[in-house]
């Protein structure tokens, strides 16, 4: 396994950076630090692989959707937090994380407005179905900061739309579009109230036979898991060793001089 039992405690935010509620079995994940447009810290991430955890084995969770408050989904990591204690062992919040989208048994789907850079675009790879609002932008620009891709995306992300355009879209760290998203497959939908629709499609499905819903994820995604938890590993080594280094240092004092004019 990518990462093992969670050993260690999470952390709740503080107020909280990360909501929950369930409603008519479906949960519902929100990222609620609007004011950072939605950064994630490192405690943040142990809090989404907790609630990822316990929704995995609640008979009351059918479905779970993943949005956000404000006017985007996430800015991606937080920099700051990241170079102030870089997660770069295997039993991190953000290694646990990313095992509970590996390994997340139920539908998940996610519904995506504003920007939506690094891990927010990675970590859609990993959803059922994803909804984008008309304001989505979507962009992994992991080599601009000296780091690389994660989350399985150097490798899930050329599956699905070609190694040219994967190519393109991590070298240069582009921009692209909802509607290019949902050209090249990323995305499913695109609509005005990409939430609303979101949890309507939560509902439908949460409304089928759920052993079905479990077993048809689960022949769906079995093909790739291994490969898919092998690359992650990789990716994750090679991004810890990359978070101390002096690209990435010297890419991230770039980042916050430019944030900051």
């Amino acid at each position: 396994m990518l990462l093992p039992k969670a050993k260690f405690s999470f952390y709740t935010p503080p107020m909280t950076q990360i909501t929950s509620e369930l409603t008519n079995q479906v949960q519902i994940i929100r990222f609620n630090r609007p004011e950072k447009m939605n950064a994630l810290t490192r405690d943040m991430y142990g809090e989404l692989a907790r609630l990822l955890n316990e929704a995995a084995g609640d008979f009351g969770v059918r479905a779970v959707v993943i949005t956000s408050v404000g006017d985007h989904f996430t800015a991606g990591n937080d920099i700051m937090d990241f170079m102030s204690n870089p997660p770069t062992t295997e039993d991190s919040t953000v290694a646990a994380f990313l095992g509970s989208l590996l390994n997340f048994p139920k539908p998940l789907i996610a519904a995506v407005k504003g920007n939506a850079v690094g891990v927010g675009t990675t970590m859609l790879l990993h959803c059922d179905v994803v909804v984008a609002s008309e304001s989505a932008a979507f962009s992994m620009p992991f080599t601009s900061l000296g780091l690389v891709p994660e989350a399985g995306s150097s490798l899930l992300f050329p599956a699905l739309v070609g190694y040219q355009r994967a190519a393109k879209i991590f070298m240069t760290g582009e921009v692209f579009s909802a509607q290019y998203a949902r050209e090249i497959g990323l995305v499913a939908e695109v609509a005005t109230d990409a939430e609303s629709e979101a949890l309507a499609i939560a509902n439908r499905i949460a409304d089928q036979p759920p052993a079905a819903i479990i077993n048809t994820k689960a022949l769906m995604k079995a093909s790739k898991h291994d490969a898919v938890e092998a690359v992650m590993k990789a990716e994750f080594q090679l991004f810890a060793m990359a978070l101390q280094s002096e690209e990435f240092a010297d890419a991230a004092m770039k980042f916050m001089a430019k944030k900051g004019k």
